[in-house]
């Protein structure tokens, strides 16, 4: 039998319209939505942010998932009507049955007495899945550069690496902004902070978005020089196909290290929270695009902004791809430091490193501690295609 690892991924001629296969993904991921929904409306304390919790409307909320979970229940049935293998329609049917069983879009609030200092941002991962998955899935269909399939390879990898990154949210914003709180404790910038966060929002989103990508520039490339870090980094780069998901692949200890150099100097520099998380809500999104699989051209603004092309070039196995466009925004850094290349009209022809990656989360969690690093950072060696 078929297991569900097996069936996502089908070959085309199983995905046509009829098949069973698109109602059975759909119905898989309202399932799994739903689910994680009737979760956090259980227990909102444990599995949900808390500066987004007091925002909900949880009257809204409930209704939505009312007709998620219906909708995923009608296609589940759908799926196992048309489908010969009946593995997508049934797991499908089986969340929305355990979501039922927990209340469905009637779920009780449990430990509403209970005030939890600690969370795992459930709720963010959820909004993150589809916000962006309803915008990049399409389009990438649309337009993609590449005929790849949604569940390509190494899809559950990559899903994973979202998954953990949005239920550690809570973690990661501490440790980037307990430093930059222990900094500020022991010195007196008030008159500073309090200029640059007096000036229009504008400005300081526009301010932050230079001074960060300056920053950022050097660290990267510092990922890319230092032996060490690069163990680290190699991770982010072992991604041999790119779309709206492949960006998430990126160690937890990198994810710390760079907010670590841009969250708590713009933090220090009193840079107002508005303008911090409208930034890191951008940049959030300008992440997926530019790690995304789209065939967009833009011209002369390649020049200017960081495009997929730009970034794809980033991650190229040619020889001429290699430790090039560091940038996150503004492609005028690599010019002036001489790290661009673009040539016209060009995209890579594919995406990876040489060095061996083992495959799953954990074994790449542990590989920049268990793998002696080289003397001196091998891109030179290593940024070339990986077909283990």
């Amino acid at each position: 039998m078929t297991s569900l690892p097996q069936d996502l991924p089908a070959p085309p001629s199983e995905r046509h319209f009829g098949s069973g296969w698109i109602s059975g993904v759909l119905a898989l991921t309202l399932a799994v939505i739903g689910l994680g929904a009737v979760l956090c409306l259980r227990y909102p304390q444990l599995l949900t942010v808390e500066e987004a919790r007091r925002m909900y409307n949880v009257g809204l909320i409930r209704l939505a998932l009312h007709l998620v979970l219906i909708s995923g229940f009608s296609l589940g049935v759908l799926s196992i009507v048309l489908r010969r293998q009946k593995i997508l329609g049934f797991s499908a049917l089986t969340l929305i049955l355990l979501a039922t069983m927990l209340g469905g879009s009637r779920a009780e609030i449990r430990f509403q007495d209970l005030e939890s200092d600690v969370y795992l941002g459930l709720d963010w991962f959820l909004l993150n899945l589809i916000f962006t998955g309803i915008i990049f899935i399409p389009i990438e269909r649309l337009l993609g550069r590449r005929e790849q399939p949604i569940f390509r390879y190494e899809w559950r990898e990559d899903l994973l690496y979202f998954l953990i990154s949005s239920l550690f949210v809570q973690g990661l914003t501490f440790l980037s902004l307990a430093p930059a709180l222990a900094i500020l404790h022991h010195t007196d910038w008030a008159g500073i902070r309090a200029a640059i966060g007096s000036q229009p929002l504008l400005l300081q989103f526009v301010e932050i978005m230079f001074l960060t990508d300056l920053v950022q520039y050097w660290v990267h490339r510092l990922f890319h020089r230092v032996g060490f870090l690069w163990q680290f980094h190699a991770v982010h780069h072992s991604a041999q196909m790119m779309d709206w998901v492949a960006g998430s692949r990126m160690h937890f200890f990198e994810i710390v290290f760079l907010r670590g150099f841009t969250v708590i100097p713009m933090y220090i520099l009193g840079f107002s929270e508005p303008a911090l998380y409208a930034y890191l809500f951008f940049v959030y999104l300008f992440s997926t695009l530019v790690h995304s699989n789209l065939r967009l051209r833009l011209g002369w603004i390649d020049r200017f902004i960081v495009t997929p092309r730009y970034h794809h070039w980033h991650h190229g196995i040619e020889k001429e791809a290699i430790d090039v466009n560091f940038a996150v925004h503004f492609p005028v850094l690599d010019w002036v430091f001489g790290t661009y290349y673009l040539p016209a009209d060009q995209w890579p022809s594919g995406y990876g490193i040489e060095q061996p990656m083992p495959k799953g989360f954990i074994k790449q969690f542990l590989y920049p501690f268990t793998r002696p690093a080289p003397v001196e950072h091998g891109a030179n060696q290593d940024r070339r295609s990986s077909t283990e």
